[in-house]
């Protein structure tokens, strides 16, 4: 006769014991850096195709002189760049940004750190720096215009005036959460002012710079074509005023498409990669 005790449980709580390795799950497979790049990929294609598909629409209902088809101004874009004023102007404008951009990077972050380095200095100029942060650029371009006339130094002005309030102020804030235990440290080990910018300050400025100086630099970009259809002779901003004071409404699409694809590829190409390189050994979160 078999003993009840050698006949396996088939219920209750002994018949729930499962062995440890069996009650581990499994985590799910975070998505990789590849499947995460597709999928934001497959999502801007397809904002991009539902803007053109809005955009055929609302043209088939409006004149070609409020809105032109996505085709009409294709053929007007191709038109433009065989043309060598296209590159010209082209050239002129980005130039400008340029300039404007370099000169403000350079007196934002100098002031962003010697704003954060010294606290009375910062409590003084910090009311000033909301001053210049309220003031738009239209004005901005007002005075450049009356200061240096039908120039470049106009659009550079502009430019300037608006990237570098938002470089300084990303400069100043990164300044506040430098460590004070390494600033103590430094000073124990007898460092100068300048060493201690270079050493602590600046390394951990520079990623609250790069967001600004990305931010900034686009924000210059736009200003820009205020500036130039303003005051200037040349450039993407005067062709702009043109077209639309002789209602090319079409050539008005296409020098505007102009700038943001030049936005995109800079964005894309330079800015972007550039910013992976100098930030890689910061941990990524996975989206």
């Amino acid at each position: 006769m078999t003993d009840a005790r050698d006949v396996p449980p088939t219920s209750g709580p002994a018949a729930m014991k499962v062995s440890p390795a069996a009650a581990i799950e499994r985590p799910a497979r975070a998505p990789s850096a590849t499947d995460r790049r597709l999928r934001t990929l497959f999502l801007r294609v397809g904002l991009f195709v539902a803007i053109l598909v809005a955009w055929q629409i609302g043209s088939t209902n409006a004149p070609a002189f409020v809105l032109p088809s996505p085709e009409r101004v294709w053929r007007v874009w191709i038109s433009l760049v065989a043309t060598p004023s296209f590159w010209t102007d082209f050239g002129i404008t980005f130039g400008r940004i340029l300039a404007g951009f370099a000169f403000a990077a350079v007196v934002g972050t100098v002031l962003g750190l010697v704003l954060g380095a010294s606290r009375l200095l910062g409590e003084a100029f910090e009311p000033l720096l909301t001053v210049i942060n309220t003031v738009s650029s239209a004005i901005w371009a007002i005075f450049a215009l009356i200061w240096f006339g039908l120039s470049n130094w106009t659009t550079i002005f502009v430019v300037f005036m608006t990237a570098m309030p938002l470089i300084l102020t990303n400069v100043w804030q990164g300044t506040r959460t430098v460590n004070v235990e390494f600033v103590e440290l430094a000073q124990t080990f007898r460092m100068s002012r300048r060493q201690v910018l270079t050493k602590i300050y600046l390394p951990t400025i520079l990623p609250p710079f790069f967001s600004g100086a990305r931010l900034a630099f686009g924000f210059g970009a736009r200003v820009s074509l205020v500036a130039e259809s303003l005051g200037a002779t040349s450039g993407i901003g005067y062709r702009l005023r043109q077209a639309a004071d002789l209602v090319q409404t079409d050539q008005v699409f296409a020098w505007t498409l102009t700038l943001i694809a030049l936005m995109i590829v800079l964005e894309t190409l330079i800015l972007k990669p550039l910013e992976r390189h100098l930030f890689k050994w910061k941990e990524r979160v996975p989206g």
